[in-house]
């Protein structure tokens, strides 16, 4: 009976404290950052209720905790308003006027018998200023990146993500260091499946010390010698919300700046959030050059050494006679002459990325300059072959995710060599490996190839391509969230005029 009550009106007060505490640890789903303090004084029962992470401690201790047990004042709200005169103080009576405030720095007091609760707002300030991401640039939408500190992390997470149906559960993990690492969800919409799946890996492990997320992320995810990666990892709380509002499921470690995002797919790692912010038909254009982006990346230098060696005839002759006379003066076949320069690119990349910002910019484009021109000169490569390696690079860097920008440099070297030994029957024979590898795989036990396979037609409008809002009423229906729909499509459709 008790439970309808609170349900069908939003004034719950006055209520016993035990009422109140149970209310709010099932609200919470009993988050061990709801801290809650109760104490007794000539007959009165009062408590005092928080989310530690996101009020200011020491401002509470000093000014709210002392006066209120320090002072000789009596209990009731008008007395407290009066005595501990904090800045914006109010009452409030309704319950989800509580749960809001609760998530944005609150600090509570009610005493038992009252009609409302005082209220004060002592949100927790930063210790030092946020900074944008380094490995992910955008060029739409926020651009703030999470820090080394978990209560900053979770504090940027409760301010994107402003429902009091969030869920952040709280483990340690780490036999010899114990860290802190917190699983994020949404309760309504994460598949229930995933987050116990998600909280089994993260209980079993058995390890002295979780360095970093990405550390982590290797002892969780389905499969370790693939080259794919299986979970999703990003430094941008816009792209965790957007993730977590979807049906996903995040994981934050302590003492590191990227998030864990699961489950996910193979084309999720071509989708930003800047395509949300694009007009439908552009980020539309965007996602499949992405896509296009890492085709070539992977097979054009292959697919040039396999023509060059094994196929003239498919070869334009006048670019055939243009190719014959840049290798005229080569002394290597065009498997060794691509692997040297494929090699040579890619420890420009790394030397550019280990140096200084500045200096790493100076490196990568004088260097690749530089280095290019003398190796023509030298007569160690072709024009031709630069023209191929350089777009390949360019290529793999239109990847929005580090990692699989990462893998596509890495799988062009076994398909160059199987290009060089077996010509087009090596291409041929290295992709099939590819795919059939792609669809043994899976993510959080999730296909990793959906909705590719199994197909599911009604989820390519969420990968492949947008379309107009009022038709992406649904959420990815390959995440299984519980509840599939976003918003009614019929409301989306009507436009109304302002005067209406």
């Amino acid at each position: 009976m008790r439970k309808n009550r609170f349900m069908k009106k939003d004034n719950i007060f006055p209520i016993t404290i035990e009422e109140l505490e149970e209310l709010l640890n099932s609200k919470f789903e009993n988050n061990p950052d709801l801290t809650i303090s109760k104490f007794e004084k000539q007959g009165k029962k009062a408590m005092i209720f928080f989310i530690a992470y996101q009020v200011e401690g020491n401002m509470v201790e000093e000014y709210l905790y002392a006066p209120f047990l320090e002072k000789d004042i009596e209990w009731n709200n008008s007395t407290i308003m009066n005595e501990i005169p904090l800045s914006r103080a109010k009452t409030v009576q309704s319950l989800n006027d509580i749960l809001t405030d609760l998530l944005i720095g609150g600090v509570f007091v009610y005493i038992e018998g009252e009609d409302s609760v005082i209220a004060y707002l002592i949100s927790k300030k930063e210790k030092r200023s946020l900074q944008q991401s380094e490995t992910e640039s955008v060029v739409l939408g926020p651009k703030i990146g999470f820090t080394e500190s978990m209560i900053t992390n979770l504090n940027i997470v409760r301010w994107t993500i402003r429902s009091k149906d969030l869920v952040l559960e709280r483990f340690l993990v780490g036999e010899r260091e114990p860290r802190e690492v917190r699983i994020i969800y949404l309760k309504s919409l994460a598949n229930e499946a995933d987050v116990n799946t998600m909280k089994q890996r993260i209980n079993e492990l058995e390890i002295d010390v979780v360095d970093d997320s990405s550390v982590l992320m290797q002892y969780i995810e389905d499969s370790s010698s693939t080259i794919f990666p299986l979970f999703m990892t990003t430094q941008l709380p816009d792209r965790f919300s957007y993730s977590i509002n979807r049906g996903r499921i995040g994981v934050l470690v302590e003492n590191s700046p990227t998030a864990l995002i699961a489950p996910t797919t193979f084309f999720s790692f071509f989708e930003s959030t800047e395509d949300l912010y694009m007009r439908w038909n552009i980020g539309s254009f965007l996602r499949a050059l992405r896509f296009l982006s890492f085709i070539l990346s992977t097979i054009m230098t292959p697919l040039y050494v396999a023509a060059v060696m094994f196929h003239y005839e498919i070869i334009p002759t006048p670019l055939l006679i243009n190719l014959g006379q840049s290798r005229a003066g080569v002394p290597f076949t065009p498997l060794i002459e691509a692997l040297v320069l494929e090699l040579m690119i890619e420890l420009l990349r790394e030397s550019g990325a280990r140096l200084p910002t500045k200096v790493g910019q100076t490196i990568g484009i004088v260097g690749g300059v530089v280095v290019g021109t003398a190796a023509v000169e030298a007569g160690i490569t072709s024009n031709v072959l630069i023209i191929f390696v350089a777009l390949s690079a360019l290529a793999s860097f239109t990847a929005p995710n580090y990692w699989m920008g990462t893998t596509a440099r890495v799988i062009r070297f076994p398909m160059i060599i199987l290009g060089g030994y077996l010509g087009m029957l090596g291409l041929a024979f290295g992709l099939c490996f590819l795919v059939i590898h792609l669809l043994k795989l899976n993510s959080l036990g999730r296909p990793y190839l959906s909705p590719l396979y199994p197909l599911r037609l009604q989820d390519f409008n969420k990968v492949f391509f947008r379309l107009p809002t009022e038709f992406e009423n649904k959420r990815f229906k390959s995440y299984r969230p519980k509840n599939l729909i976003r918003y009614s499509r019929e409301k989306a459709k009507k436009k109304k005029d302002i005067d209406e």
